[in-house]
C-alpha cells in the first residue's frame, strides 16, 4: 500500500521546512543533545582526574627515587672489643674523601636508638643492645656507581662491621610500583574513552533516526553520504567540545582546590603524610596540559565516532 500523493507532498514539505537556511541538520538544543553534553562532561571529568592522578603518582615517584638515589647509608655494627666511635669516625672520613659526596651526617648513639622506637617502643634501656650506628651520605650528581663500589670495598676492608647500602632495591620497587599505578591509570582512561565512544554512537544513531526524513530529502536533491556525515560530525564535534570543556574545567578546578587545601593543611600531621605520598599535590602546567589533551581527545573521539556511525548507518539504509 503506497502513500497518497498529498501525504508524500506534506512529508516532503515538512522536511523542507525543517531544512530552512541557518537551521542545522542535527539540532543540538534538544533534550538528547543536552543529555549527551552532560554525559561527555562527566566522562571527561573522570578521564582528566585519572590522567592527572597518574601524573601526580609519576611526579611523586620521580621525587622519591631522586631523593633515595641521592643518599646512601653506611651502617657500622658494634663488635666485641671494638672502638665503635673510632670506627664511625673512620668510616665518615672515608666517605668524605669519596668523589661525588656532598655531605656526611653521623647519627649519634642516641639518635640511632631513637630510630628503633617505632618498632620497640619508647623508654627502653638499649645500653646492652648492639645498636648499629648510622652514617647518612648525601651525593651530588657527579657520584658514579664505580665510586660507590670502591667506597663499599674500602669500608669492608678497613672498617670492621661496616657496610654500605645504596638503596637500589628500594629504587627498583618504587619504579615498579609507580609503573603499575600509571598502567592502571592508562587502562582506566582507555575504558572511560571507550564508554564515551559507546554513548556517542548510540546518540548518533538516535539523531540519525530522528532526521531520517531530512536525510531522504538530501539524498533526493543529490547530497552524498560524505556531506551528510560531515554535517553530523560538525554538530557532534561542537557537543563534544562543549562537554569536554565543562568536564575538563571542573577537573582543573577540583585539582586546584585540592592543591590549595593540601598546601593549607601541610603543617598538620595528616598534611605531611599526604605530601609524603603525593608530593606537593600540584599538577603544574604539564598537568593542565594533560587535561587539555584529554578534552581534545574526547572531542576528536566524538567527531570520529559520529562520522563513522552515520556513514555505516547510511550504507545500511541504502
Amino acid at each position: 500500500m503506497t502513500a497518497e500523493p498529498s501525504q508524500a507532498y506534506d512529508a516532503t514539505a515538512d522536511s523542507q521546512a525543517r531544512m530552512r537556511p541557518g537551521r542545522p541538520l542535527v539540532p543540538s538544543a534538544t533534550i538528547a543533545g543536552r543529555a549527551l553534553v552532560v554525559v561527555i562532561a562527566i566522562l571527561t571529568f573522570l578521564a582528566a582526574l585519572t590522567a592527572s592522578g597518574a601524573q601526580l603518582v609519576a611526579n611523586a615517584s620521580r621525587e622519591w627515587r631522586s631523593s633515595v638515589a641521592r643518599e646512601v647509608t653506611i651502617q657500622v655494627r658494634p663488635q666485641p672489643r671494638m672502638d665503635v666511635e673510632g670506627a664511625v669516625s673512620k668510616a665518615a672520613g672515608l666517605a668524605r674523601s669519596t668523589k661525588g659526596v656532598e655531605s656526611v651526617r653521623v647519627f649519634s648513639k642516641g639518635e640511632s636508638e631513637r630510630l628503633l622506637e617505632p618498632w620497640l617502643g619508647g623508654g627502653l634501656d638499649l645500653v646492652e643492645l648492639p645498636v648499629p650506628r648510622l652514617i647518612v651520605v648525601k651525593l651530588t650528581g657527579e657520584a658514579a656507581a664505580s665510586d660507590l663500589g670502591a667506597l663499599k670495598d674500602t669500608l669492608r676492608r678497613d672498617v670492621p662491621g661496616a657496610s654500605l647500602d645504596d638503596h637500589r632495591l628500594w629504587v627498583e620497587r618504587l619504579a615498579t610500583m609507580a609503573g603499575g599505578v600509571i598502567l592502571v591509570g592508562l587502562v582506566v582512561l582507555g575504558l572511560v574513552i571507550a564508554a564515551a565512544a559507546l554513548a556517542i554512537g548510540f546518540a548518533t544513531r538516535g539523531a540519525l533516526a530522528g532526521a531520517k526524513d531530512i536525510v531522504e530529502v538530501l539524498h533526493f536533491v543529490g547530497a552524498d553520504d560524505i556531506f551528510i556525515a560531515r554535517e553530523f560530525q560538525s554538530r557532534f564535534l561542537r557537543l563534544g567540545l562543549k562537554g569536554g570543556l565543562i568536564g575538563g574545567g571542573a577537573a582543573a578546578f577540583f585539582l586546584t582546590l585540592a592543591g590549595w587545601l593540601a598546601a593549607s593543611l601541610r603543617a598538620s600531621p595528616g598534611g605531611n603524610e599526604v605530601e609524603a605520598l603525593f608530593g606537593s599535590f600540584e599538577i603544574g602546567w604539564s598537568g593542565y596540559g594533560a587535561i587539555g589533551a584529554v578534552v581534545l581527545l574526547v572531542a576528536a573521539v566524538t567527531a570520529l565516532v559520529s562520522r563513522e556511525t552515520v556513514r555505516r548507518q547510511l550504507r545500511s539504509m541504502a
